[in-house]
């Protein structure tokens, strides 16, 4: 542990009053309660729009499926490799915090950007230039700044990473649920597209109440960053930051522009954190060298469990548009009407009720010493996603004149979802467990850029499933979504026997790790 500076142990004397005062898990639950809001708002945009994005893209600005799918692909891997840099920002420059509120303040330019009415190709793509950004900028310090308020408790830490999940996603399905609204009724009442851009304003008013909750909740976190945080701002510092962002957002753009771009820009991102990860795992000692290995394999994983995670906002999305029936029907009775968009808040829905299951029995399980460890939580993941994935590759089975129950997206969301928690919801508990704290903020920015990668070859993977133009028949466009999906279940539990096959090998990384070997 890095020696603090004399403004450093004064302000962590503050902290250590507060606990003192109320309790430690008094302290820990109010820090941790203002780092979900924020995220439960940062959240809130990001989904907002993400719901909407690729139709926006098709129904709006005429792009093909092929088109749409790689430019959202792109874009998403932007977003999750850009906190690989706001992560060492944050350790290194302005600290956890201020990077934080500095990242949803830039977010919340990008979805005022995208509410212009004249948006075209190139002011759309820089607008996802700044919110790549400021997601960069944000992502991975409100993770770390969880990691460092449960250090050192890896079964608090499973349950806290998994209730933190479950609250952004609150976030995240209120968003789903009422920006396709948005959208839709404004384009009724006014017509001439402006529901999209009234959507996208949803979206920044978000991440504004974020920013004033935050700021209502501030003093609960003055114990609680990295070292940076509690020196004052270094200016010439900040306007670095400032003109190194500015110069990432038209990267971003052309990035998002040139299809080519984006593929050298994705093999360069994966091939420098593979180079990355293995001088840390020389260089280390036995135990970081055990410890770094294991996050790797586990995180080689995530790749691939990201490739499925990109079909919700691709494939399942077009799929949702031309082949489900929007009307929800229980033994012939109808009960609602969804817009193909809202199909995506099944995943958070999902999520709030499976996460507090899956943290009892985390808890409970760690309390008894028999918690499983994160690579069989991950193997079993990836069982249940093919589960999900080949409810989908069914749905002809289902369907009348083209179109499948609305009840089998409920389904295949629910078996995906599940494993997205053993997955994607355990990842970050992952590197806070096996990566040295030292270097939490970076490692927490290259599991986002391994995450990023993926995303794009998510997108890549859902062109397979491409409509071809002036094809606009149910009957015509279902075999092609659902040969995709079923070929993604049995994708699924590929990875489902690697992940299994490598688990004997896991388990003595771990004892190493610990130093129990």
């Amino acid at each position: 542990m890095a020696v603090l500076g004399p403004r450093v142990r004064g302000r962590a004397r503050q902290g250590q009053g507060m606990t003192t005062t109320s309790g430690p898990l008094v302290a820990k639950g109010r820090s941790f309660s203002t780092v979900c809001l924020i995220e439960l708002w940062e959240r809130f945009g990001y989904y907002g729009m993400q719901a909407l994005i690729v139709y926006f893209m098709v129904q709006q600005l005429g792009f093909d499926d092929r088109r749409a799918n790689l430019v959202w692909g792109a874009c998403a891997a932007l977003i999750y490799v850009s906190p690989a840099i706001g992560g060492w920002i944050g350790d290194k420059i302005l600290g956890t915090r201020r990077t934080m509120l500095l990242g949803a303040a830039v977010l919340s330019l990008g979805y005022a950007c995208m509410t212009m009415p004249t948006v075209n190709s190139w002011l759309l793509f820089s607008a996802l230039g700044v919110i790549v950004v400021g997601n960069g900028l944000f992502k991975a310090n409100a993770g770390n700044l969880v990691r460092k308020i449960f250090e050192g408790d890896d079964s608090k830490l499973d349950s806290a990473f998994t209730i933190y999940y479950m609250a952004v996603n609150v976030g995240a399905a209120v968003s789903q649920l009422f920006t396709p609204w948005v959208k839709d009724y404004v384009n009724v009442v006014y017509g001439h597209g402006y529901g999209w851009h009234a959507a996208f304003a949803v979206c920044c008013i978000g991440l504004l109440f974020g920013l004033v909750n935050y700021f209502l909740m501030r003093q609960s976190m003055r114990h609680i960053g990295s070292e940076p945080d509690y020196r004052p701002i270094q200016w010439g510092r900040f306007f670095a930051v400032v003109a190194g962002a500015v110069a990432l957002v038209g990267l971003s753009a052309a990035i998002l522009q040139y299809e080519w771009l984006a593929r050298l820009f994705v093999i360069v991102a994966g091939l420098s954190v593979l180079a990355i990860f293995l001088f840390l795992i020389n260089k280390g000692d036995r135990r970081e060298r055990a410890g770094l290995i294991a996050a790797l394999v586990l995180i080689v994983q995530t790749v691939f469990f990201f490739i499925f995670y990109q079909q919700m906002s691709s494939s399942l999305a077009l799929f949702a548009l031309r082949n489900v029936d929007w009307d929800f029907t229980l033994f012939g009775t109808h009960l609602w009407t969804w817009s193909p968009a809202q199909f995506q808040a099944l995943n958070p829905i999902w999520i709030m009720v499976l996460s507090p299951i899956l943290a009892t029995i985390y808890a409970r399980a760690g309390s008894q010493g028999r918690d499983l460890p994160i690579a069989a939580k991950f193997a079993l993941g990836f069982a249940v996603v093919a589960v999900g994935f080949f409810i989908y590759g069914f749905a002809a089975q289902f369907a009348t004149q083209g179109k499948t129950s609305s009840w089998i997206m409920i389904w295949g969301y629910g078996f995906y979802s599940l494993g997205e928690l053993l997955v994607s919801g355990l990842g970050l508990a992952m590197i806070a467990r096996y990566v040295p704290a030292r270097m939490g903020g970076f490692m927490m920015g290259a599991y986002f850029v391994s995450s990023g990668c993926s995303q794009y070859l998510g997108g890549i993977v859902a062109n397979f499933a491409s409509v071809p133009e002036g094809i606009t028949n149910p009957l015509q466009t279902l075999p092609i979504y659902t040969r995709l999906f079923f070929n993604l279940g049995c994708a699924a539990v590929i990875c489902t026997v690697l992940a299994l096959a490598v688990l004997p090998w896991m388990r003595r990384l771990t004892r190493i790790h610990q130093g129990l070997d």
